[in-house]
């Protein structure tokens, strides 16, 4: 298969473009960045791209599955406005652009709590995009919602960082939904969602990623 990857330069979507890569069922990566990725595979496309300004008509855009791993905080984006422009606009737009070239199975990186009519800015955005891409009518949708992501970022997240000491302190007793989702199970579970893609609409809640 030919995936399409947005997100590469994240948590999660790091580890996913190093698992498709690795994946003898992933023919090839297409993942366009806003800058170069600075790595070298032969199955690796890296289209340096303005996500404010996709292109319309690039052959890179014909993929079987595409996987969204898009994102941002409201502190990084600096306004509300610029935050929906990230984590709702953009990764619409992708969709709606491979979908039109023949993509039949989209995964996207949500978030539990996703609800369009959330009094939560930030799950309220989230559950727009969710709602969005049903309209798309993908073959198969995958919508991931993972609670507090487990891992190593580039950037300190403060108050992310202090909820996962607490939440790992706490894990042993508390419910699956509650515990770290570790960001090399979210990943894995796209990666599989994307390449092994289930009819319908799939929903992938936290308690399934959850880590021991």
């Amino acid at each position: 298969m030919k995936v399409m990857l947005v997100g590469s330069t994240g948590l999660v979507g790091g580890q996913v473009l190093r698992a498709l890569l690795d994946d003898a069922r992933c023919e090839a990566v297409v993942a366009p960045t806003r800058r170069p990725l600075g790595m070298a595979d032969p199955a690796l496309l890296n289209p340096v791209v303005d996500f404010a300004a996709l292109p319309r008509d690039a052959d890179w855009w014909a993929v079987d599955a595409v996987v969204c791993a898009l994102g941002t905080t409201l502190k990084q984006a600096g306004s509300r406005d610029a935050f929906a422009r990230v984590d709702h606009d953009y990764p619409l737009q992708v969709a709606a652009r491979a979908r039109a070239a023949g993509a039949h199975a989209f995964v996207l990186n949500s978030a539990m709590g996703a609800n369009a009519q959330s009094p939560i800015f930030y799950n309220q955005v989230k559950g727009r995009l969710e709602q969005d891409l049903r309209a798309l009518d993908y073959p198969s949708l995958t919508l991931v919602r993972p609670g507090l992501i487990g891992g190593q970022r580039a950037e300190r997240r403060t108050g992310e960082h202090l909820a996962s000491l607490v939440l790992g302190a706490l894990g042993p007793v508390l419910p699956r939904a509650w515990r770290i989702n570790p960001a090399h199970n979210i990943a894995g579970a796209m990666v599989e969602a994307a390449l092994a893609p289930n009819p319908g609409v799939q929903v992938i809640g936290s308690s399934a990623l959850a880590g021991e």
